[in-house]
């Protein structure tokens, strides 16, 4: 298979709250630094993008020194974390930002969707915007209208055809922008987290389609997605972004396998005190241990989340409590227990959470302490976080099943 897309040692650097470089004399020295073939002085002064900590540099490198080759008809993976590239990177190769160094080279027309609504005016109708976007990837009228009907009854919106698409619901708009892109035969398909917003019907349709695309059209298509089912189901190739950087590409089941354990290792799933010096609490409660286990959780994993204790007050019966929090910071439950510690003694507590009962998300844990007529004592936000994957489902779905958890529940059938 010939390469159509390659990538060699691509960079961005940002400024820090700036538009620009933020001082004209910064801008100038980039402009003409670029249009010589020079290195940019500014980049000099760029840190690794570590979004965790804090620095006095306002220069970032969202990117730096990314190099992979994509085939044709090839589907290739990109995961990540949150501000890992993926975003930066797919931006440069839809042509609407440049690198700061580095080239791409593309052969054949680009069609991207990284947002929804990608390329769609809101006052045109949906009829008008696919003929707008059609032309936008180099199609003729002619083209655009064999492929009308066809587009239209993918994203299901025949009835609202003629309405502007400012009054589409962000699912009508998603439904068409896809459509759009996949239907107009581009050379190579960017897809970003945006099916996301779709229904389970709809995802499934995308998922397809773009298998579709590259098996019998051998066209080529990006993927990026936090869902890790819906990545190994349609990615035979997949590339890991950290921090800006390539990590490591191939495989997907191995660049799966080792993005798994690299949000694991990110998680503060364990503390740990040898004495109360250093501890976190304050001077009623120091927590001197608490822990979630496994290491790794997956769907139906039972979870253990325990607490160690060091009662610095001269009450003895205590109540502990915590509000186990999402990534959308939504309270998924409280759960709290009475506990007798004497003062200056140290008490432990563990609470069990069953398999099957926590959707895929992200979690943290609250932690409160109160006396046992409720007098407040201690409040530990984020004292622990994990993550809760779905390895099992191999299907081609996009996306987590709805709610906020997700339990196996028992059914009685008749009929």
């Amino acid at each position: 298979m010939s390469t159509v897309i390659q990538i060699d040692q691509v960079s961005k650097m940002y400024r820090l709250g700036e538009v620009g470089s933020g001082t004209l004399t910064h801008d100038i020295n980039s402009w003409w630094a670029r249009i010589r073939g020079k290195e940019d002085p500014n980049s000099k002064l760029a840190d690794v993008n570590d979004r965790t900590t804090m620095t006095n540099n306002e220069y970032v490198w969202a990117l730096k020194d990314v190099s992979f080759d994509v085939k044709q008809g090839e589907v290739l993976g990109i995961i990540g974390r949150n501000g890992a590239g993926k975003s930066t990177l797919l931006k440069i190769l839809s042509r609407t930002t440049l690198p700061t160094e580095g080239t791409i080279k593309a052969k054949g027309r680009i069609a991207s969707l990284l947002e929804v609504g990608t390329g769609f005016h809101p006052e045109l109708t949906g009829r008008e915007n696919i003929y707008q976007n059609g032309a936008i990837l180099g199609m003729t009228r002619r083209e655009i209208t064999r492929k009308f009907d066809e587009i239209v009854d993918f994203a299901g919106v025949a009835r609202y055809i003629d309405t502007p698409v400012k009054r589409y619901s962000s699912g009508m708009y998603v439904r068409l922008a896809f459509a759009v892109a996949a239907h107009l035969e581009p050379e190579i398909l960017i897809v970003d987290e945006v099916l996301a917003v779709g229904d389970a019907e709809f995802q499934k349709k995308c998922l397809g389609k773009m298998k579709d695309v590259s098996t019998n059209d051998g066209r080529t298509v990006l993927f990026v997605s936090h869902n890790l089912a819906a990545v190994k189901t349609l990615c035979t190739r997949s590339v890991l972004l950290s921090q800006g950087t390539v990590r490591d590409i191939g495989d997907t089941n191995q660049i799966v396998t080792q993005y798994v354990k690299l949000n694991a290792d990110h998680m503060t799933r364990r503390i740990d005190y040898k004495g109360e010096g250093h501890a976190p609490g304050n001077d009623k409660i120091k927590v001197l241990r608490a822990e979630v286990t496994p290491e790794l959780i997956s769907i139906e994993d039972a979870i253990t989340i325990s607490f160690e204790l060091l009662n610095l007050t001269h009450f003895k019966k205590l109540k502990i409590a915590f509000d186990l929090v999402n990534a959308n910071e939504q309270i998924v439950f409280s759960t709290a227990t009475d506990i007798t510690i004497n003062e200056r003694e140290v008490g432990t507590a563990k609470c069990f959470i069953p398999g099957n009962f926590l959707n895929d998300d992200i979690y943290s844990v609250w932690f409160y302490a109160f006396t046992d007529e409720m007098t407040h004592l201690l409040l530990l936000k984020d004292m622990l976080n994990f993550e809760v994957i779905d390895k099992s489902r191999d299907y081609a779905y996009l996306g987590k099943i709805n709610g906020v958890i997700r339990p196996t529940l028992v059914w009685e059938t008749s009929g």
